[in-house]
């Protein structure tokens, strides 16, 4: 299908047959609204883990894990300029969006949020809690990296075309860090110390990941897919995610 396509028929009904756009030229106020809210929160999430890994480059216990480290922080803040990019298209200061804003700001590692976004950004809210050491940073890079693969998978195939190419470039890059988290996690696990840190650091991450994925049976998601740019429910989704979850934490003794 086609923008010329969506000129036959009501956009929400093209758009939900699967319908693409390709141009801002072509894309009407709410939709316009929606997918910048969409791609503000990939930057401001990508910023943020950014950010936060940043700071514990230095608490790595080797020279592999530091390079693994350095790597997921470089490739993070490439991602968010990926998709800045497109948000410039639309008219976004992408000059200013990244630099003006304390992206490694957390909260209290005892805060309480939910799913509630804080302090002036649309990060998700797991990224507004602090890292704590090597073992509790490599923990939480295993959640969530398998959590940003699902919602990566997801975002995929929205319907504004250019969006959803940069989406397929980036996830690849997305599972590798996933995979560098789960290779730290395996040498973490080959000591009894190891595996009882690794414990607490999933108690602590484990609900905060899985808040990330909204709330299920969301009125929101509703509206969204009507638009083409959400396709599986937050719950489904999340039960993706746990199941994924469940056997990686099982082949690492860790469940």
């Amino acid at each position: 299908m086609s923008d010329t396509t969506s000129d036959t028929m009501p956009i929400e009904d093209y758009l939900a047959q699967g319908g693409m756009l390709t141009s801002p030229d072509n894309v009407p106020p709410r939709y316009r609204g929606e997918l910048l809210r969409l791609m503000a929160s990939f930057i401001d999430s990508e910023l943020a883990g950014s950010a936060g890994f940043a700071d514990v480059i230095n608490d790595a216990p080797g020279i592999k894990e530091r390079i693994a480290a350095a790597r997921i922080v470089l490739e993070k803040a490439d991602h968010a300029g990926r998709v800045l990019e497109i948000m410039g298209s639309f008219g976004a200061d992408t000059a200013r969006y990244a630099v003006h804003h304390p992206w490694s700001a957390r909260l209290d590692r005892n805060a309480d949020i939910g799913a509630e976004r804080r302090g002036g950004d649309m990060r998700l809210s797991v990224l507004h809690y602090p890292l704590q050491g090597w073992i509790d940073a490599v923990v939480m890079n295993v959640l969530m990296g398998k959590a940003v693969v699902i919602q990566l998978s997801e975002l995929a195939r929205v319907s504004y075309q250019p969006l959803a190419e940069v989406f397929r470039e980036i996830l690849p890059r997305e599972t590798h860090h996933a995979e560098l988290g789960v290779e730290g996690l395996k040498r973490i696990a080959e000591t009894e110390e190891g595996r009882r840190a690794a414990r607490e650091a999933i108690m602590y991450w484990r609900p905060r990941v899985a808040a990330s994925f909204g709330l299920s049976g969301s009125a929101r998601y509703e509206m969204l897919a009507r638009l083409g740019l959400r396709h599986t429910p937050n719950e489904t989704l999340l039960a993706e995610w746990q199941a994924a979850v469940d056997a990686e934490l099982a082949r690492l003794n860790l469940n």
